[in-house]
């Protein structure tokens, strides 16, 4: 990966070139989010980690690794936010930073907007790509988590388990699935980097995991400790192991 190569350069010849720009587009996962409460009577908040998100954590693995190279994110992440809304953002948020490799990762909101929505989310994808490609920027597609399959008694609040349900329903009825089929196949069109950790939450629902209870709101924001997943699987992808 070009990635790799800079973070050598730098390594080997540390002050000699400019510092690693790592660039993050995507939702509330990205941006830290994680366990929903109240806000108000019709309105919903979350709690926000910054330094618990997985880019955080691949910043830190990367700087454990590598101490002389100097390694800046970009997190461009929002929550609430589709990957349409990501691709009119793409330019102020990431490319105006020029940085030296993009992880996008979209998908848990666009859902929401079922089976209609797939063409959308497809154009979505492939416009931020072509523009990513235009600008000859490494990019990497990050596939999310799941999203809950159950409803439990730990969220008892009735909009928090509104939400729960209608999200329930798109990972059972394969909904989910679809979405991410269609992104890997944007993906393979436009010679992206696919890092598939939506495949890999799914083998983990194979093999017995309660994909719920590793959800810190229950219904699609991963537990701090699950975001470590995104961040040895990327930091894998960049060093080639």
């Amino acid at each position: 990966m070009q990635i790799t190569q800079r973070i050598t350069e730098n390594a080997h010849s540390p002050g000699q070139h400019r510092p690693i720009v790592l660039g993050f587009l995507g939702d509330s996962v990205t941006q830290g989010c994680f366990e929903l409460y109240r806000s108000g009577k019709d309105s919903l908040d979350t709690e926000y980690r910054s330094g618990a998100v997985y880019h955080s954590k691949l910043k830190r693995m990367l700087e454990t690794v590598f101490p002389n190279v100097p390694i800046n994110i970009i997190n461009a992440g929002i929550g609430g936010e589709s990957a349409q809304e990501g691709r009119r953002r793409l330019e102020r948020d990431i490319l105006a930073f020029a940085p030296d490799l993009v992880v996008v990762c979209f998908g848990l909101n666009d859902v929401n907007a079922g089976m209609d929505g797939l063409a959308d989310y497809e154009h979505a994808l492939d416009s931020i790509f072509k523009e990513l490609n235009r600008a000859a920027i490494e990019t990497i597609f990050l596939t999310p988590n799941m999203v809950g399959t159950r409803a439990t008694v730990e969220t008892p609040d009735p909009m928090i388990q509104s939400v729960l349900q209608e999200m329930t329903r798109f990972q059972a009825d394969g909904t989910m699935d679809a979405y991410m089929e269609r992104a890997r196949e944007v993906c393979a069109r436009n010679q992206i980097l696919l890092c598939d950790c939506y495949a890999k939450w799914k083998r983990l629902e194979q093999n017995g995991a309660d994909i719920t209870r590793l959800l810190s709101n229950r219904v699609n924001h991963p537990t701090e400790q699950m975001h470590w997943l995104f961040a040895v699987s990327l930091f894998e992808m960049m060093m080639g192991f």
